[in-house]
């Protein structure tokens, strides 16, 4: 149980920070909103690894930078299509990603009972549904974003693997800091080649370090929930940001909810009911 309840925390910080980080992607430049919030983690994580003492063996460290390196791109692809497209389409639709390691944790032997089978289902097809832009049966097309939306998919899929497999061994503590170690100097290494410089107005700075503390903070909370539950279940429990994202969007910007939107914002908490409850 603890592992799922670290898992679903991971997932309503997720939603919050990337709320906060779409809204932001329209107003101030892409590398500066990624370079600020990865060092805000980075500060995080480095305190809470130093506090504890948690150090990454070989194998933790190329983990957590491979699934560091996936994440960022993933995080740039997701932050540039909400900032072309309505977030409640691209949140949804990058989180679909979570199938990979789904499917790994059911390939390694992983065997959930029934009910965790059907949340599973009811929760990926939730998420769907929230976002969806109209109502079924029409074909509106490929909506602005989406593109974008399902590149970040791919790499938030690596991510969860990655991150799962670094924190394997109790080392969940110690990979979130390697993440953001890796992560951060290449943002920065990004900033200097494209030589775009990193001015950020004082209003916007304070919301772009919240952003970093939340998505490493989430990054910490998933990493943790891996070593305690099975991955099949928390990759999908974590993969539910898209909700408060969307939840978010909906009650501050005004975004209109429709009738299967609410239908997949019911499905998607009654999956993670069922899955808690196996």
């Amino acid at each position: 149980m603890l592992g799922l309840v670290l898992a679903f925390s991971a997932s309503v910080s997720w939603g919050v920070a990337d709320y906060l980080g779409g809204i932001k992607s329209r107003v101030v430049p892409l590398l500066a909103l990624i370079a600020v919030s990865q060092l805000a983690g980075l500060a995080l994580t480095a305190v809470i690894a130093g506090a504890t003492g948690s150090f990454p063996d070989a194998r933790t460290a190329v983990y957590a930078a491979l699934g560091g390196t996936a994440g960022v791109i993933a995080v740039a692809a997701f932050y540039r299509g909400m900032a072309i497209g309505r977030i409640s389409i691209v949140a949804p639709v990058s989180a679909t990603g979570v199938v990979l390691p789904v499917a790994f944790g059911l390939a390694r032997g992983e065997k959930p009972g029934s009910l965790a089978l059907v949340g599973i289902a009811l929760a990926l097809a939730g998420v769907i549904l929230a976002s969806a832009e109209t109502e079924p049966g029409e074909s509106p097309g490929l909506a602005a974003g989406v593109p974008l939306a399902l590149a970040a998919s791919l790499g938030f899929g690596i991510f969860f693997l990655f991150l799962a497999k670094a924190s394997e061994h109790h080392h969940a503590l110690a990979a979130a800091f390697v993440l953001r170690l890796t992560t951060a100097p290449l943002v920065l290494l990004a900033l200097l080649l494209l030589r775009q410089p990193l001015r950020i107005p004082p209003c916007n700075l304070r919301w772009l370090v919240l952003v970093g503390v939340l998505d490493s903070g989430a990054n910490t909370l998933y990493a943790l929930a891996t070593d305690h539950g099975l991955l099949s279940l928390v990759s999908v429990l974590g993969s539910l940001y898209p909700l408060t994202t969307v939840l978010l969007a909906q009650a501050l910007l005004r975004e209109h909810v429709s009738r299967h939107q609410k239908v997949g914002i019911v499905a998607a908490l009654a999956g993670v009911v069922l899955i808690s409850a196996s």
